[in-house]
């Protein structure tokens, strides 16, 4: 209840309520007030104020949509941008593994043939060193068996000096003679 008696004095003491007099009359203020509300409208529109403000605010919302559309096209080509260097980080990777799984490859490959050209110029060389040993072996019985057979001859020319006589040796010496000519013919 008191709000109302509030609400009603405040609208008792309002200016409308003050003015004394007629409300149509020029010496009523806010008749006065009024009228000049009404020609600045007036005016307003007459200079087609509201729509040069309604264009303005046109121009200014296209301006916007176009650059929010301008922002979007931005937008999807960094994404278009994003994964065509996601896709080209994906494929240089992808070239990267496969140059190392390649050069391992070529490694082991390498060392696989290091092994079996090892394997082979060692078999060369034992095989050089055994023709060498049978060789030397071949050279050593060669030697014994001619110092042998010198030493034979040795032993037995002064085995047969010993025994030998002048008419032993000229009939020895003979027999050979024979046995050459029979040989050479």
């Amino acid at each position: 209840m008191t709000r109302l008696a509030t609400l009603l004095l405040a609208l008792a003491a309002s200016p409308a309520m003050a003015a004394t007099g007629p409300f149509f009359s020029l010496r009523n203020t806010d008749f006065v007030v009024l009228i000049a509300f009404l020609v600045f409208v007036g005016i307003l529109i007459y200079f087609k104020v509201p729509a040069k403000v309604t264009d303005l605010l046109d121009a200014r919302a296209a301006q916007i949509k176009a650059e929010l559309a301008e922002a979007r096209s931005l937008r999807e080509e960094a994404k278009t941008l994003l994964a065509s260097y996601d896709r080209k980080l994906k494929e240089v990777k992808d070239q990267s593994d496969r140059i190392v799984s390649a050069a391992k490859a070529e490694a082991e490959a390498a060392a696989k043939a290091a092994q079996a050209e090892l394997k082979v110029s060692i078999a060369r060389r034992l095989a050089a060193a055994e023709e060498q040993i049978a060789a030397a072996e071949a050279s050593a019985m060669r030697e014994v068996r001619e110092t042998a057979i010198s030493v034979a001859v040795a032993a037995a020319a002064e085995v047969l000096s010993k025994q030998m006589t002048a008419e032993g040796a000229a009939a020895s010496i003979d027999s050979a003679i024979t046995q050459v000519e029979a040989k050479l013919h």
